[in-house]
């Protein structure tokens, strides 16, 4: 009795063996993952990456500065009269010696008149005063006349030159208050409005009839807070920063639009004192401006080049992250093609990328694109990254990451 039972156990096991073995075949079958089967592995995620170089990388500056003529004149008259005539237009560009207004000149041609009578009478009595001189002389030779009469002769001879003389300079003061009866540009430039129409009384006590001012070559003056240029001029003096030679100091102006002016200028020089009220250092600059598209009082912002930054590392604005406390960090790619997620130091923008100013050393890889679908960790199939607007090489290869341009 016993045996039979657990023959009857036996086959019902077997049965159940059978039953369940045929459920995994069908299950295969119909294509559902086996118990034991693993997980299929994902592909790694193709990434842009730059390897980083150390380079030389301008300091640049941007400072807040106006716009200032190179020079500037007041037109003033030097004689006083009618005002008849305004020559010039209003805005327009003159040149240095073009007559601007003119007073009425009779009054100064009547002066010229008596002075050139005046002249011509004291020449007369120069030549009767040399006649006599001269006969005097010849008097004296035959010891005819007194050495007093020679000398009362030689005496008027001389008063007379001396008239002369006199007639010449007044002559001469005659024919130039002539002539500043045409008042004229003192400088080339571009001019102003005029502050007084004709037929009014003006003089040397009238003020400014209208005002010139040179706009090309134009200033601009900006100011540094003397505190950087002490850190500029220290890390200079550390060796940490190369200056830039005088001829290799670039200014370029940014407008108040934002859009960089396209002339590139020269720093004329540096204030050697601070103001006192702002701590404020004053630097020029010269640009040209042969198209009058800066104009006096105009706002800009001056970039200059200060200085030279050895052995900087640099990578492209998107390539940096901020964590939710502000902190930057950026994926490297490590030797094995994993990712990790690295907290660093940002400096200053160059461009379109920033200078790193610790956390990362020269070589490494910085992922610039793809890294919204990695985590730390991740292995990544890196691939060499090209700013979407760079032209393709020659050689049909990847540009150089690490030029940044």
């Amino acid at each position: 009795m016993a045996g039979t039972v657990f023959r009857h156990e036996r086959m019902h096991i077997v049965k159940l063996t059978k039953t369940l073995t045929g459920f995994m075949i069908l299950a295969s079958t119909a294509g559902w993952p086996a118990w034991a089967d693993s997980p299929p592995q994902m592909p790694p995620s193709p990434v842009g990456v730059v390897t980083v170089q150390p380079e030389v990388i301008p300091i640049t500056n941007e400072l807040p500065g106006r716009i200032a003529p190179t020079r500037i004149a007041e037109v003033l008259p030097r004689v006083s009269g009618i005002l008849l005539e305004r020559v010039f237009e209003q805005g327009s560009v003159v040149k240095r010696g073009d007559v601007l207004y003119r007073i009425d000149p009779a009054p100064f041609q009547v002066q010229v008149d008596s002075a050139a009578a005046t002249l011509q009478r004291a020449k007369a009595t120069q030549l009767q005063a040399r006649q006599q001189s001269d006969r005097q002389d010849q008097l004296r030779e035959r010891g005819v006349a007194s050495a007093q009469q020679q000398e009362n002769a030689v005496a008027a001879l001389a008063q007379s030159n001396a008239d002369v003389a006199a007639a010449e300079a007044g002559l001469a003061a005659a024919q130039l208050n002539l002539k500043y009866a045409e008042i004229t540009a003192p400088i080339a430039g571009r001019i102003g409005r005029a502050t007084i129409t004709e037929g009014a009384l003006v003089g040397q006590s009238s003020g400014s009839l209208a005002t010139i001012q040179q706009l090309d070559p134009v200033y601009a003056d900006f100011t540094q807070s003397a505190s950087d240029l002490i850190q500029l001029r220290r890390a200079l003096k550390q060796g940490r920063l190369q200056e830039a030679g005088p001829d290799e100091t670039k200014v370029h102006l940014i407008l108040d639009d934002g859009t960089r002016y396209p002339l590139a200028g020269r720093l004329l020089f540096s204030e050697a004192m601070v103001d006192a009220t702002t701590g404020q250092i004053t630097l020029r600059g010269e640009f040209p401006n042969p198209d009058g598209d800066l104009l006096p009082g105009l706002y800009v912002r001056v970039a200059i080049e200060q200085g030279l930054q050895k052995d900087a590392l640099a990578v492209p604005q998107q390539a940096v992250q901020r964590d939710t406390a502000g902190r930057a960090q950026l994926y490297v790619v490590k030797p094995d093609d994993t990712l990790e997620l690295r907290s660093i130091t940002t400096g200053r923008t160059y461009g379109d990328r920033w200078v790193i100013e610790a956390g990362l050393k020269a070589g490494e890889r910085v992922v610039v694109d793809g890294f919204q679908k990695v985590m730390p960790g991740a292995r990544v199939a890196p691939q060499d990254w090209r700013r979407p607007d760079a032209p393709p090489s020659l050689s049909g290869g990847p540009a150089d990451p690490s030029s940044g341009k």
